[in-house]
């Protein structure tokens, strides 16, 4: 039995990775879990899956959970550190790391030099640090499986294949809400039409995300770490359909693809099952009623986001951790209808232009990067941003 830590068990990665374990009970058991501000869920999820310990995110809220397990033998922490005991568990082995955004970047850090299997759902991590988290995943001889279906697809199509033959990833994206709305109809999108994504259920962040096309430029970002391809080498392709999650072209022309229906489960129990596959009940693809799968080309013109995020990976060192820190500002902000929707590449473009790029030596120096960049960012916003 494989013994589980879920870092962001209320969000909708951590749901559907309980929904795999209460189907699959006799592989896998919970032993931890971290979530934020859903104290309701993490309780529910708590009851059900009995784990040694969960974690929140303040003392007040781990108060709360307290009273409210206190009937259960079950460990109650909180913060950082809450999430470092957790991730760093002695009986756990694997850690699911999905945690949205920066936050993530230290748990799993930490899970890694504990070295325990990383089952990475949290792209920040790898933006922000990659040579850093690839060299103690090496060092550690543990397994970083990807739990994003784009980077899932990657991995299952250059299975059985050399490295050296690889020509480039194509990574798919749907092109979001807006991909076929005029760019001078940007500045009056509402967060609401931002949030309707047409084939994936997400949180907030990742949505908006995918509707800059952030997101896809956060999976470049992503893919260049875990498979050690440049970035010349990696492509995107729109694909509305979100039947092909992602291919490899190789050296001699041949194009190996994912597909299957758009649903996270598959590639959650694949990192968890992996190399075995699970016996999931899951609808099967029936591609004669899809009928026909397109594909075009990002214009980043209208989506200045993706080609931001090749720059910062060509850049490299700290700039792709203070675009990561400014693009976190620039969705809140327009979330909270500080600043219109065409305003998050230009907010995530001034910070990046003030910034000076060092050297990723430590996970420190990575954080200072991405707290300046906050910094920034919300002088931007605060001295008016149209």
């Amino acid at each position: 039995m494989k013994k589980l830590v879920v870092l962001g068990s209320t969000g909708s990665i951590g749901v559907s990775t309980l929904q795999i374990v209460e189907e699959f009970p006799d592989a896998y058991q919970i032993v931890a879990l971290t979530a934020g501000a859903n104290l309701d869920l993490l309780c529910t999820q708590a009851r059900k899956f009995l784990p040694a310990v969960v974690s929140v995110i303040n003392d007040q809220d781990a108060k709360s959970v307290r009273e409210r397990l206190n009937d259960l033998n079950i460990e109650v922490c909180c913060g950082v550190e809450g999430m470092i005991q957790c991730a760093t568990l002695a009986e756990a082995d694997m850690v699911v790391a999905a945690v949205v955004g920066a936050a993530g970047l230290v748990p799993t850090m930490a899970a890694l030099q504990a070295g325990k299997d990383i089952a990475l759902a949290n792209k920040e991590t790898l933006v922000m640090a990659g040579d850093l988290i690839i060299e103690e995943a090496g060092l550690q001889g543990v397994n970083l499986l990807p739990v994003d279906s784009e980077h899932s697809a990657i991995f299952q199509a250059l299975a059985g294949h050399r490295h050296g033959d690889i020509r480039r990833l194509i990574l798919t994206a749907s092109g979001g809400p807006f991909r076929e709305l005029p760019a001078a109809e940007f500045s009056h999108i509402t967060p609401t039409a931002a949030l309707a994504h047409p084939n994936w259920s997400m949180g907030k962040k990742i949505t908006i995300d995918s509707a800059t096309l952030m997101n896809k430029g956060l999976e470049v970002i992503e893919a260049h770490w875990l498979f050690d391809v440049p970035a010349a080498q990696i492509n995107v392709h729109i694909h509305p359909e979100s039947i092909v999650h992602s291919m490899v072209e190789y050296v001699d022309g041949s194009v190996v693809a994912q597909l299957g229906v758009p649903d996270m489960k598959t590639p959650i129990a694949y990192a968890l099952s992996w190399p075995q596959r699970l016996p999931l009940n899951q609808p099967g693809l029936d591609l004669c009623q899809i009928g026909k799968l397109t594909f075009s080309s990002p214009d980043l013109q209208r989506f200045p986001c993706l080609a931001l995020a090749y720059q910062a990976l060509e850049s490299g060192g700290t700039l792709p951790a203070v675009m990561n820190a400014a693009n976190e500002v620039a969705v809140a902000a327009f979330l909270n209808e500080q600043i219109p929707f065409s305003g998050i590449p230009e907010l995530i473009e001034r910070v990046m232009a003030c910034h000076v790029p060092e050297a990723v030596t430590t996970v420190e120096r990575v954080l200072q990067a991405d707290r300046w960049a906050r910094v920034r960012a919300r002088e931007f916003i605060a001295g008016g941003l149209t």
